[in-house]
């Protein structure tokens, strides 16, 4: 399974080239809410039935960044909201490596982790028995940057293209839909400055939607973001993972690992900047917290964004899955078709959760 280029490995300050891990650059610490007294959002017998699932480990998509499907696993945690519905929650914090995660998940090491769902069908495809619990939007993470003066993807024929290592599948068919010639593209590999684009050294530049384009913007840079899900590419973003034995042994946990983890995000949507400094405490000396900020407001208003007003956040598009499903397939990213991709996913935990589009808070 390849390995997934760390989105915040790419976050170089670009005044001081600090890394993303850290502490909070802004030097606050973490806010004081109040957290939530342990079992009071939960029925004594069901708190019981949590602590008998044991210890729960989550494991980051990448560090304590502050993306959707971490940073609010992380305010859950910090808000006492994992206590409020006893469950004994540890997060660790992932390396950006999706195919150890899905090892470390289907081994049982883990119980939870953050991975996209064409990385799940990857990782069924190898072998590995995972199972998607929820997703927060089918656009996906991976884009394409280019100059204001481009105002069609054909306009790129014969010019450079930066990629870090390889060009992502879904930028490729997204240049093919497009009627653009991608063998036509001198692609280079270029390193973490995203200033190579608006200085002319390449003419388009491979990112993720919350990261570099936010890094240029703070730099007073203009670019035009070109999104693979405009062009009918199928993706995901803000995915978690189970282990199936886990989640088949104890339903209740995962919904309410889900519940918490949904309660925190609704909270994080309106306390941005404190959820964040949630994660800054965790991380250290080094972190950009101002542009972590950003990270999580651009990826939440993109789930709003596209959020169908019938389904609850967090309900996997199983129509998505099947595109997902065939796209993989049809870029040999995979060795054969699956015969039932959507048994890959299960919905139920998320749809238990929820009364309608409102999420079941307390616990029932």
């Amino acid at each position: 399974m390849p390995k997934r280029t760390p989105l915040a490995l790419a976050v170089l300050s670009l005044a001081g080239l600090t890394l993303v891990t850290g502490c909070s650059a802004s030097g606050t610490e973490a806010s004081s809410t109040p957290a939530a007294a342990e079992g009071s959002a939960i029925s004594a017998d069901r708190c019981e039935t949590n602590k008998a699932a044991g210890p729960i480990t989550f494991l980051t998509g990448y560090q304590y960044q502050a993306s959707a499907s971490i940073l609010n696993v992380i305010a859950a945690d910090e808000l006492g909201y994992f206590d409020a519905l006893c469950l004994d929650v540890t997060i660790q914090p992932g390396t950006g490596d999706t195919g150890e995660n899905a090892q470390l998940l289907a081994s049982g090491q883990v119980t939870f982790t953050g991975v996209s769902e064409q990385n799940l069908i990857q990782a069924r495809d190898n072998g590995l028995d995972i199972l998607g619990i929820s997703t927060y939007s089918n656009v996906g993470l991976e884009i394409l940057m280019t100059n204001p003066d481009i105002t069609d993807l054909t306009q790129l024929d014969g010019t450079i293209l930066g990629q870090k290592g390889n060009l992502p599948p879904a930028v490729s068919t997204m240049l093919t839909n497009a009627g653009a010639d991608v063998s036509s593209m001198q692609q280079v590999v270029v390193g973490y400055d995203p200033t190579i684009l608006p200085r002319g050294q390449v003419q388009s530049l491979t990112g993720f939607i919350s990261n570099e384009p936010n890094l240029l913007e703070a730099a007073g840079e203009k670019v035009t973001v070109w999104r693979p899900y405009d062009f009918g590419v199928p993706g995901s973003l803000g995915s978690i993972a189970a282990n199936p034995e886990f989640a088949s042994a104890n339903p209740t946990a995962v919904e309410d690992f889900l519940r918490a983890s949904q309660h925190a995000y609704d909270y994080c949507v309106d306390n941005a900047t404190e959820c964040v400094d949630y994660a800054a405490t965790l991380s250290g000396e080094g972190y950009d917290a101002a542009h972590n900020e950003k990270i999580w407001k651009t990826e939440v208003g993109i789930v709003a964004d596209n959020q169908p007003e019938d389904r609850p956040v967090g309900l996997i598009d199983l129509d998505n899955v099947d595109a997902e499903g065939t796209f993989l397939t049809d870029t040999e990213q995979i060795k054969t078709a699956p015969a039932d991709v959507r048994s890959y996913f299960d919905n139920s935990f998320i749809e238990a959760i929820y009364d309608g589009t409102t999420l079941v808070w307390p616990a029932p």
